[in-house]
């Protein structure tokens, strides 16, 4: 029988070598060896390589939307619940950037084109707090009318961006610069 902790082990390494290395130079053998394991181990808790990945960002996602829906402003003005997320989001990327680099990789992979498409075609019917503001906004005639993946663009993508160059040392996204980003995106989808 495994340790309890041999699955978190094993999260936490393949997390670290996949964000630093890519999907493909975080090889199951280099995830077993780092976290201490038998190659064996792994299949254990997880079918195969894209089932670790998976759920790696499932978990990921999960951290990351429940921080933002702690306080999140429900039945507040659009622009109130715009300006919370984005602060939130730079705050919670910044103070965890092994999440941040995981789901850069993540994102920029096929695994985020399916991921993407199932967002912006709501095909899991879940609630989604970019979609909810992005549909009320429209209603309320206060956002832009373009469609959704244009306004993510506009709206949530800078801020991605930012808190690259802020990870890489070429700007301090302090909260002055970060309150500027956010108005700024703000400015771009408004009506």
């Amino acid at each position: 029988m495994c340790k309890p902790d041999k699955r978190e082990e094993i999260v936490k390494a393949a997390m670290e070598l996949i964000a630093e290395n890519g999907f493909h130079g975080a090889p199951m053998a280099l995830i077993a060896e780092k976290a201490g394991v038998g190659a064996g181990t792994i299949y254990r808790y997880f079918e195969n390589k894209d089932v670790l990945i998976w759920e790696l960002y499932h978990d990921l996602d999960e951290r990351f939307k429940s921080y933002l829906m702690a306080d999140y402003p429900e039945g507040r003005p659009v622009r109130e619940c715009f300006f919370y997320i984005g602060r939130m989001m730079i705050k919670y990327l910044k103070n965890n950037p092994l999440d941040f680099k995981y789901s850069e990789q993540f994102h920029n992979s096929p695994y985020g084109v399916e991921f993407r498409r199932n967002k912006i075609f709501n095909f899991s019917g879940k609630y989604d707090f970019c979609r909810d503001i992005y549909e009320k906004g429209r209603e309320q005639q206060v956002i832009k009318d373009v469609p959704m993946p244009i306004f993510f663009d506009l709206a949530f993508a800078p801020f991605i961006w930012a808190l690259r160059d802020h990870l890489l040392g070429f700007v301090d996204l302090d909260d002055e610069l970060s309150n500027i980003l956010v108005s700024s995106c703000w400015d771009s989808v408004k009506m």
